[in-house]
């Protein structure tokens, strides 16, 4: 039997993996976003990549049959770009998609000598010059602010490598640790809560990856939903680091939690929201 999340008033969705991949929508995630809003539920479309901009993700959702307005998509870059502000950190080393160098337009780009280097998605555009320029630039007093940590991501049905273990290997070179301004970032979560009207704790997040999404949203005291679609993997549920399921028994491993609910795709959240 399908156990059920109570109390839940709002729901953030990841994106890629979650809601479609590069096949196009997961089946039954249109309807389950239909379910979702008939019930009166808040939404936020919730992404860290950097690949595309706002606009252009909205669009995606919209030419997929998925209903989405730009207030309800939430973005890790516009979590960096409203980070540098609260910080008066106005120039900047930019390191992301070049569909998403616009969400930065209030900021002057300065390879010279940057306040700050954002780190995000540029998937075969990493190489060695550019990571030692990124390494030289917070060497020099740059703050690293990564616009996400994800380790992996799935692309034409392969995995492979994501922001995060670049961002880990300025770290290790550096001595410095990034600041993370996408999930899992607990200020992520807080202000998506706001953004409804919510606190975290009425919120559960849904995605495919059990680092970035429910342990992220768990840590920011919402709960989180793992689905088996996009880069999920059946290790996901063996890693020591992080939690075991047992034939439905659940086991705390270290200071990890499990996922409140796994589902196999996100076509099964109305029922587990009972809704």
């Amino acid at each position: 039997m399908q156990m059920r999340l109570e109390g839940v008033r709002g729901v953030m969705l990841d994106l890629d993996g979650t809601v479609y991949d590069d096949q196009g929508l997961i089946p039954g995630a249109a309807e389950a976003v239909t379910a979702l809003r008939s019930a009166g539920l808040g939404l936020r479309f919730a992404t860290n990549t950097s690949r595309f901009p706002r606009g252009a993700l909205v669009e995606r959702l919209r030419s997929l049959g998925v209903h989405a307005t730009r207030d309800e998509v939430i973005t890790a870059p516009r979590a960096a770009a409203a980070w540098l502000v609260s910080h008066e950190l106005t120039r900047i080393s930019l390191h992301v998609a070049a569909a998403t160098v616009e969400e930065f337009a209030a900021f002057m780009i300065d390879e010279q000598s940057p306040q700050a280097t954002v780190v995000g998605d540029l998937a075969d555009g990493w190489h060695v010059e550019r990571l030692n320029r990124v390494f030289r630039h917070v060497l020099g007093g740059a703050q690293l602010l990564a616009i996400h940590k994800n380790r992996y991501w799935i692309r034409g049905g392969a995995l492979c490598l994501d922001a995060g273990p670049f961002v880990a290997a300025i770290e290790y070179a550096t001595g410095v640790t990034a600041v993370v301004a996408g999930k899992p970032s607990a200020q992520f979560f807080e202000s998506a809560a706001r953004s409804l009207g919510l606190s975290a704790a009425d919120l559960v997040m849904v995605g495919d990856d059990v680092r970035t999404d429910v342990e992220g949203a768990q840590a920011a005291g919402a709960r989180g939903v793992l689905v088996r679609t996009g880069k999920f993997r059946a290790s996901d549920l063996d890693d020591p680091d992080l939690w075991r399921l047992r034939k439905g028994a659940r086991l705390t491993v270290g200071l990890h939690h499990q996922p409140d609910l796994v589902l196999d795709s996100i076509a099964d959240l109305p029922a587990a929201l009972g809704v």
